[in-house]
């Protein structure tokens, strides 16, 4: 399969993952990934974005996108993007900085998340949300930036 033919795969499967879903903003869920999407590059990060959330908010796993086909940087992406149940945050970024396709999808993810002209009616949780990305956004330019000095 080549490398549009297994893009097509995973937006086909992440639309049927959110069917029904819906965002902060009351839009299609799917929406979000397809956006994250759009600011990557490369066919595996804009995979493994468009992906960043089956494993984590449906019933995808890890292995059916090992069965559907998709290459190991993109399901080790999606692995590492997939928060864990009990996780610390720091643990959490320390494992997506150490994976390039993540950081770069996780950078691509908080630039839409800190998009409140999306939300008709921003409320303190929204702020509270944004102030985190905040805190963090910089540190994973950092690490992006500091990965593409070598």
């Amino acid at each position: 399969m080549n490398p549009q033919q297994l893009l097509d795969r995973a937006i086909e499967i992440a639309t049927i993952a959110h069917a029904g879903m819906v965002d902060k903003a009351g839009k299609p869920y799917i929406d979000h990934p397809r956006r994250v999407m759009a600011h990557l590059t490369s066919p595996e990060e804009k995979m493994a974005a468009v992906l960043h959330d089956v494993v984590e908010d449906t019933q995808v796993s890890l292995e059916v996108l090992v069965e559907a086909g998709f290459s190991s940087p993109v399901v080790a992406a999606v692995d590492a993007l997939t928060k864990r149940d009990g996780e610390e945050v720091e643990a959490y970024y320390q494992r997506v900085i150490a994976n390039p396709v993540a950081l770069r999808v996780k950078i691509a993810d908080m630039h839409d998340n800190l998009d409140l002209f999306r939300i008709e009616s921003p409320t303190q949780k929204d702020a509270d949300r944004i102030g985190r990305y905040c805190a963090i956004y910089p540190k994973l330019v950092q690490a992006l930036i500091d990965t593409q000095k070598y």
